[in-house]
């Protein structure tokens, strides 16, 4: 089983993180061959399984852990996560993601959409048959509500000359940061009797994933098609405006105007030329600074957790996360 090499210093999570594997390969259980070894190999891909981890990580802070239902709720995450990115691929007209074929590129949109819904009804019957806890469920769908809203908000956004670095912030609020929110509270859930754990936990994966998006944004503008699993500079072709080329434009918004207007007609030439007002205006570097922002409040709140062996994994994760590059 498949999984990303940044898990080979986290023995123990790593084993978690297969067993997690496991659990979502068994689950897959379509019919069609074809369309489900493609799912399962987006779903197996490698990934970072970030979320997920963070579910697992959390959920030792209760005093009766069940691994097999930390590991379904885990699994549940994840595929929330890749459904939501099948949807948005088709909404991107994307070919590419982690450096291989989507799933539109592959059987077209509408397969490609009926995955992404399939994988959202896998995602509810592990939580009904494993989680044994209705509040778990109401958190997921409450989770997905939010996500989706960002979603929309983004899609509301796009090619907007006069979209804001408000604008910005809400949408990864709903779209990135609330699903590593639900990743920390659903595993830190029944921790303790008042749950001000999973509610300190809920403060974390927010901040984690506000950092999280940020730096993703910015790798955008950083680093290469090849690094990076899809092509670079996609979401200004797509009319999505993110912290680097924001900041940017509030040094000079008319610098940025005309490729705007171009919409996704905008030629690579053209991209090249914003890559390098992007970087003459300072953007990767505001951006960066503001990833760190979110990342030192992360890490003051995890000081904040009870004493425990997965205190110092959570916090060298995190940091770890602010200096990837990809």
């Amino acid at each position: 089983m498949k999984i990303h090499s940044m898990w080979d210093q986290y023995p123990l999570l790593q084993a978690e993180l297969v067993a997690t594997n496991e659990l979502l390969e068994k689950n897959i259980t379509l019919k069609n061959q074809a369309v489900r070894e493609a799912i399962l190999s987006r779903l197996l891909s490698g990934g970072k399984m970030l979320r997920p981890a963070y579910c697992l990580l959390f959920s030792y802070y209760s005093p009766e852990r069940d691994a097999e239902r930390a590991q379904a709720i885990a699994a549940a995450v994840e595929l929330l996560h890749t459904a939501t990115l099948m949807h948005d691929d088709v909404i991107d007209e994307a070919g590419t993601r982690r450096g291989q074929e989507t799933m539109n590129r592959a059987f077209g949109n509408q397969i490609a959409v009926y995955s992404g819904d399939y994988l959202f009804t896998v995602c509810f019957r592990l939580l009904s048959d494993y989680a044994g806890d209705a509040a778990v469920l109401k958190i997921d769908t409450n989770g997905m509500e939010s996500i989706l809203i960002g979603e929309l908000n983004q899609m509301d956004m796009r090619y907007n000359p006069d979209m804001r670095m408000r604008d910005y912030l809400r949408q990864i609020q709903g779209k990135t940061a609330q699903l590593f929110a639900l990743s920390c509270y659903a595993g830190a859930y029944g921790s303790d009797e008042d749950d001000k754990l999973a509610q300190l936990a809920y403060r974390i994966g927010h901040n984690i994933g506000m950092a999280f998006q940020v730096m993703d944004d910015v790798l955008d503008y950083t680093q290469d098609e090849k690094t990076l699993g899809k092509p670079a500079l996609s979401d200004f072709r797509n009319g999505i405006y993110t912290a680097p080329v924001l900041y940017a434009m509030q040094a000079d918004r008319k610098a940025f105007a005309a490729y705007i207007a171009k919409g996704a007609d905008v030629t690579a030439a053209e991209l090249a030329e914003i890559h390098a007002l992007v970087e003459r205006y300072g953007g990767n570097r505001a951006a960066q600074a503001l990833a760190r922002k979110y990342t030192t409040k992360a890490l003051k709140l995890i000081k904040k957790l009870p004493d425990h062996p997965v205190k110092e994994t959570l916090t060298k994760l995190t940091e770890q996360l602010l200096y990837r590059n990809m």
